[in-house]
């Protein structure tokens, strides 16, 4: 494609990951790529601390009960966030963007990122990622998909937590092993898991085993799934195109 597109001078990417572009070869044809993750980090840090109230307090599994004439309220008392220890995967913009948010839930904060240091303050703690797996009772990753991330979420990650956790990916599907992850579930390693995004979104694609997979997300109380939406609010796609806009200087 980039040996086709003899006039193309850049390519701007509307949010964060550039996994899709090989931009080394664009960059040397001489073409400028661009993304914008400082454009939806926001509505990603809104959604990641909404889609955590909603497991801990049982919102979307009573909503369930209810549109089927259940009134639970026992099986369904909450688990507060207040005096819990978070962990961040990754302190880029989106990190960054769920701290913020976290700060008023009265939780103490730590955060880890393989490429970042000094981003430690007051509010959040710059630690290790052996002292996220000894703190950690909630951890949620904000990863690009590199050869070194894919499947960093798999058995061995979530056994080497200290204590079962609550776990939340709102970065690239393929960070997480998802067959690792529903056994971590089954298993009690894992309380809970939200997930805004799969290995496989094309849904009519999936295979057997894929589908299966699927519905032990699907049919487990302790999982909430969105259709990759974290990035996708109004606001974000005019922001996002700002950023890229403002980056290519045009």
């Amino acid at each position: 494609m980039l040996d086709n597109a003899t006039q193309l001078q850049w390519i701007g990417r509307l949010g964060s990951g550039m996994e899709l572009i090989d931009v080394p070869y664009a960059e040397s044809k001489g073409i400028k790529c661009v993304s914008s993750p400082e454009g939806n980090a926001d509505t990603v840090g809104e959604q990641v601390v909404g889609m955590l109230v909603c497991l801990m307090h049982n919102i979307l599994k009573s909503n369930l009960q209810l549109r089927q004439g259940i009134w639970e309220r026992d099986g369904n008392r909450a688990w507060e966030l207040g005096g819990r220890t978070v962990g961040i995967i990754g302190y880029g913009n989106t990190g960054s963007a769920v701290a913020k948010r976290l700060r008023g839930f009265g939780v103490n904060i730590i955060a880890y990122d393989k490429y970042k240091t000094g981003f430690g303050t007051a509010e959040v703690k710059e630690v290790s990622l052996q002292e996220i797996y000894a703190q950690a009772e909630i951890v949620t990753t904000h990863l690009p998909l590199t050869d070194e991330t894919f499947h960093l979420a798999n058995e061995q990650f979530f056994r080497s937590f200290a204590q079962p956790i609550y776990y939340i990916n709102a970065s690239r599907g393929k960070v997480v092993d998802t067959p690792a992850l529903a056994d971590a579930l089954e298993s009690g390693l894992v309380k809970g898991a939200c997930l805004d995004v799969l290995e496989n979104e094309k849904l009519s694609a999936y295979t057997p085993s894929e589908q299966a997979l699927f519905q032990r997300l699907l049919t487990n109380p302790d999982v909430v799934l969105t259709p990759h939406i974290a990035g996708y609010s109004h606001e974000a796609l005019i922001k996002m195109a700002k950023v890229v806009l403002r980056k290519l200087d045009i």
